[in-house]
């Protein structure tokens, strides 16, 4: 189909192919997987929908998917994380995505929708966070009867609701037979693997799940040392601020929390922690860091970072304590550790 995609530029693909044929070189794995599979094509017949953060190193994935035989439809998992310039790569190179990074939160289910169709329909979904996983199943959940989302809890969910009853009106039947196709689902991050695990207790997860973020290669690496080299990256390319000296607050010290405290450390600032589970709280102790409660620094510190998991980490009241100009950042996959909308 001509024009399947949608991107913020096109014309951005030159660039994201240099970066393409660089970041191919880092990643060894995915690239011994071409040399090894690419001519017997395991993966023909395969029609993967990905929900994933649309970046280069994604590209590098979603190539590699192609080139070991499958067809492969893309959308980003977050609002904010797409690399626009990797986007138009995918998509000048004959591959449908739909990302633009800032898009909204209407737009980006809608993109998640329209990922979905394959003229054959999807049979494997890649998801980062749940949100293709959670579409299809609650889609066919609200087509069998049940009201879903009787009282919407936030901006998302109410978005979520309009796109099923508008897929539903233009597509009778679609949801469950969709669900009734995927083969399986791959989930890359924390979240979203508790949101399959709870699926799987209430008996609602009808299709095989591959647990992607509990590989120790992926929790103990990407989760950790990601984070260490990516936090200070964003604070700065957000705000082009200097963290030297600076007092921040990294909120959690799971594998993401000792990541983001390194990264803030190496950095120059002087990090404090936050963390309710014991353990964790002593290994930031003796990895050097002090460890606080949110409440005794919060209008002390300069930079809080949420790495938790959790909802309504950093709350209203504690916003309102803030020293002005503070950044306040989430590394975790939903922002609803900190409440934007208050």
């Amino acid at each position: 189909m001509a024009n399947d995609y949608i991107v913020k530029d096109i014309a951005l693909a030159a660039y994201g192919r240099k970066e393409l044929d660089i970041a191919e070189t880092e990643m060894p794995g995915l690239m011994a997987c071409r040399a090894e599979y690419g001519q017997s094509k395991p993966l023909k017949g395969a029609r993967i929908v990905g929900s994933l953060h649309m970046t280069i190193q994604t590209a590098v994935l979603i190539e590699t998917l192609v080139e070991l035989g499958a067809d492969v439809r893309w959308a980003s998992c977050n609002i904010f994380s797409t690399q626009d310039h990797a986007a138009a790569a995918i998509a000048a190179g004959g591959t449908p995505v739909f990302a633009i990074k800032g898009q909204t939160l209407e737009e980006h289910w809608d993109y998640l929708d329209k990922s979905f169709m394959f003229p054959e329909g999807a049979n494997m979904i890649l998801d980062d966070g749940g949100d293709a996983t959670l579409y299809v199943l609650l889609g066919a959940r609200a087509e069998a009867g049940e009201e879903i989302i009787p009282v919407p809890q936030s901006e998302e969910e109410e978005v979520i609701k309009k796109q099923i009853a508008k897929r539903m009106a233009a597509s009778s039947g679609w949801f469950t037979k969709t669900r009734d196709a995927i083969k399986g689902v791959s989930e890359e991050t924390t979240t979203g693997v508790h949101r399959l695990y709870d699926l799987h207790k209430k008996g609602q997860l009808p299709f095989p799940a591959i647990n992607v973020n509990d590989s120790v290669t992926k929790s103990k690496f990407d989760n950790k040392y990601g984070c260490k080299e990516s936090l200070v990256d964003g604070i700065r390319r957000a705000t082009d601020t200097m963290m030297a000296g600076k007092v921040a607050v990294v909120c959690g010290y799971g594998d993401v929390g000792k990541g983001s405290a390194a990264s803030l450390q190496g950095a120059g600032a002087r990090v404090k922690v936050t963390e309710v589970d014991p353990i964790c709280a002593l290994q930031a102790a003796m990895d050097g860091f002090e460890v606080v409660l949110l409440e005794d620094v919060v209008s002390t510190a300069d930079i809080f970072i949420t790495t938790t998991g959790n909802r309504d980490v950093i709350r209203i009241e504690h916003m309102r304590q803030m020293k002005d100009m503070a950044i306040v950042g989430n590394i975790g996959h939903f922002d609803n550790e900190i409440q934007v909308a208050a």
